[in-house]
């Protein structure tokens, strides 16, 4: 398969059935209600799609996993995706999944980790009072809407600095996330805007969310494929009809320029 630019994992989905090289990936969790073994259980649909060098978006994978076998399911499914054909990743983009990040650290090697940065502006509010969401929220978009990685670094590091005092549990979770948070900037200019989030992800995550809802709880895992891999491929179709994602030109840019400055690289993204 073509070498990939980009990765999105992203809602728990079935199997596709080509996971070509991508520059980016993508990956999150999609929850459903399955029956299995005389229960009503919760299930997640992972899903992955990715960005070729052409500049096409492809959908590359969908598996089901219980919902409580996240950490142990995210390995597997990128391993499949390895597997199937899936090579030459230059950035994966995704949340902090227990279990995915080490997956792409351990599989995908010379793959950069993008958190995505909605993710982490949550999970960063999640940790203060309602009255600091809005600038807390501020402080990190502040950040990302520098002009170079030099300068998002300073930055970041100022406002971890003023939110250590008041939030110190903001400022870890900010000091810890740097790498993963900044990757993006280590890219071509043109792309940055798409590669920080998985919102594209969430976008289809809506769809599917949309079309599975008459359904209510699914009898079977291969009625839930079924549906949700008919949806990623029509999905994928649309994808191909349309206009490239990125122009080939600026993912050229990706290998041809030399490194401006370094980004430490974390792990491949998964929303």
């Amino acid at each position: 398969m073509r070498g990939n630019a980009h990765v999105r994992f992203g809602g728990r989905a079935g199997e596709t059935e080509r996971p070509k090289g991508r520059h980016r990936a993508s990956v999150r969790p999609y929850y459903l209600k399955v029956r299995e073994g005389g229960r009503v259980v919760s299930m997640a649909a992972l899903i992955a799609t990715g960005v070729a060098l052409s500049g096409e978006r492809r959908v590359l994978g969908l598996e089901l996993s219980p919902g409580n076998d996240e950490g142990s399911a995210w390995p597997r499914f990128v391993r499949s995706l390895v597997e199937r054909g899936l090579h030459g990743v230059r950035l994966v983009i995704s949340d902090n999944h227990p279990g995915l990040v080490k997956a792409v650290d351990e599989q995908l090697l010379g793959a950069a980790w993008q958190r995505c940065r909605v993710h982490l502006t949550r999970n960063a509010q999640d940790l203060v009072p309602r009255s600091a969401r809005s600038m807390v929220a501020s402080a990190v978009r502040m950040v990302i809407e520098q002009p170079d990685g030099t300068s998002a670094r300073e930055q970041l590091d100022r406002v971890i600095d003023s939110l250590r005092p008041r939030f110190p549990a903001v400022a870890e979770l900010l000091t810890s996330a740097e790498a993963g948070l900044l990757a993006h900037f280590a890219f071509p200019e043109p792309h940055r805007r798409q590669i920080r989030s998985t919102n594209p992800l969430e976008r289809l995550n809506k769809e599917i969310k949309r079309r599975t809802a008459v359904v209510g709880i699914f009898p079977t895992r291969a009625a839930v494929l079924r549906l949700v891999g008919m949806i990623l491929a029509e999905q994928d179709d649309e994808w191909q009809d349309g206009r490239r994602y990125f122009r080939p030109e600026t993912l050229a840019l990706i290998d041809a320029e030399p490194e401006v400055e370094e980004v430490v690289p974390a792990l491949l993204m998964a929303s």
